[in-house]
């Protein structure tokens, strides 16, 4: 997809009149929902996992490959929705992931066979992937300019808050069934009904998106300008220059330089510099372990004694902590930096992953007959939370933040999806990993963690540029 980040600026045209605010800001949330299902997907599977492995049988090393099967369909669908959303439009791509994220809903709740269930997770990865990008790519396009950076926030909000639905839902779910993932409610076992509600949001975005509008940018590109000045008074206000603002679009269109892989090559060591230092950023990222607790926070709570209810609900409370962590990252990166958050959110990680990684190292009990002693159990729940905490406010909004910025023009669109395909295969070796390593030593998992969380803090000093008040133009 074309990217809107060099398009000229517009003078007053694009200071939308207070009466067309609420109305833009339902476009956005609307388009927002894909950001929803992105978050309630990925961890809903949190609550079904000790479930499945129950119903199917199945060792570690097995059930971690079916968690982390939507990361396949997460890499496919994100590299191909950019080029299909030019060819179709944003709107139908939007239509196209609520059709996926639907029908792996369904599938998902009602399979027959382990094989089954994970191809309905790539089905629901390809919609993951595929809202990762239309989502903020649309909100880019029909934002007025005075509004942008608020409203492109609204998919990350979206996120973290789909994130957070999901383990309430699970912990109803689970309450339902008197805290049995297996128990039955009308006919389906609980960790089922997890997994299935998803068709409700799947629809509402369905639905929503033929409620909002086309983005102008891919009307101009088919020509269909009198649609697109319609939809532009309807976002910016009737009282802008229509024509001029036709014109900047499509000046803006014809000067991008489209970049390609071959663009990227250069130097001693095959990328580009800067290349490699958003590679960096996206791998460790993932590599402190932060979707450990996402994906298998309630398995991770029941292996050291918490039963599964109770289990649930921290779960819950770790994703409001993550909403907290993120509105504090929103509020601080224009003023602090980004290079200051990350160093914050490295050390705060750092001492957070060592602190639980201790707590952990005194389990005792081998099956399902584990326990924590109370002091170090309160320990690793309150170290898992500060976790979650720094996470958020540093390392979860900065990195792409930072991508966003700190690539040169000429390589920005092929930099960002070799980024973005190094974050999806570093959360997969993560997500893929977690559950032998937590059946080898769960102590030692975390203290793989720690050390990465450690060894971002001079990647961060040495390497990472702080783009804080730098042009786009300037990133050379």
């Amino acid at each position: 997809m074309t990217s809107t980040a060099n398009a000229p600026a517009s003078g007053g045209g694009n200071q939308a009149h207070p009466d067309h605010l609420g109305h833009v800001i339902f476009i956005t949330a609307a388009a927002a929902m894909g950001g929803f299902l992105f978050g309630y997907d990925s961890s809903v599977i949190n609550g079904a996992v000790e479930a499945i492995r129950d119903r199917f049988d199945v060792g570690s090393a097995v059930l971690a490959q079916v968690i982390a099967a939507a990361l396949i369909g997460c890499a496919i669908g994100a590299a191909t929705a950019g080029r299909l959303a030019d060819r179709i439009g944003r709107i139908r791509c939007m239509q196209i992931a609520a059709i996926l994220f639907t029908a792996s809903a369904i599938g998902s709740a009602l399979p027959f066979a382990l094989w089954d269930l994970a191809m309905w997770r790539v089905i629901g990865g390809f919609g993951i992937g595929m809202a990762s990008v239309i989502g903020p790519a649309y909100i880019a396009e029909v934002s007025p300019a005075a509004y942008r950076g608020r409203l492109a926030s609204f998919q990350q909000a979206a996120i973290v808050i789909g994130i957070a639905v999901s383990q309430l839902v699970n912990w109803g779910i689970l309450n339902l069934a008197d805290g049995d993932q297996r128990g039955e409610i009308g006919g389906l076992e609980a960790w089922q009904w997890m997994l299935g509600v998803m068709v409700v949001p799947a629809v509402l975005y369905g639905l929503l998106s033929f409620a909002i509008p086309e983005s102008p940018r891919f009307l101009v590109s088919v020509g269909r300008t009198e649609k697109a000045k319609e939809v532009l008074r309807e976002v910016e206000g009737s009282g802008i220059d229509a024509d001029a603002r036709i014109r900047e679009i499509d000046h803006s269109m014809r000067s991008e330089v489209k970049s390609t892989f071959k663009d990227l090559l250069g130097g001693r060591f095959g990328f580009l510099p800067i290349v490699w230092v958003g590679i960096g950023l996206s791998v460790f990222q993932q590599l402190v372990g932060i979707n450990v607790i996402f994906y298998y926070s309630s398995s991770l709570w029941q292996s050291v004694g918490i039963d599964a209810s109770s289990s649930f609900l921290y779960s819950f409370e770790t994703s409001v902590v993550n909403i907290i962590g993120t509105v504090i990252a929103m509020i601080f990166v224009d003023r602090l930096g980004r290079k200051p958050l990350a160093l914050i959110g490295s050390v705060g990680m750092a001492l957070s992953l060592g602190t639980a990684a201790w707590a952990f190292s005194f389990k005792t009990g081998t099956g399902d007959d584990i326990s924590l002693p109370h002091a170090q159990g309160i320990t690793a729940l309150v170290a898992a939370n500060l976790f979650v905490l720094f996470f958020a406010l540093s390392w979860g909004v900065v990195v792409w933040v930072l991508l966003g910025e700190m690539f040169p023009g000429r390589i920005r669109a092929a930099a960002l999806g070799v980024a973005a395909a190094a974050q999806w295969i570093a959360n997969w070796v993560i997500t893929v990993t977690f559950p032998s390593l937590s059946d080898w030593n769960l102590s030692g998992a975390y203290m793989i963690y720690t050390f990465f969380a450690l060894l971002s803090i001079p990647f961060i000093l040495k390497w990472v540029p702080e783009t804080k008040g730098k042009a786009l133009e300037e990133m050379g």
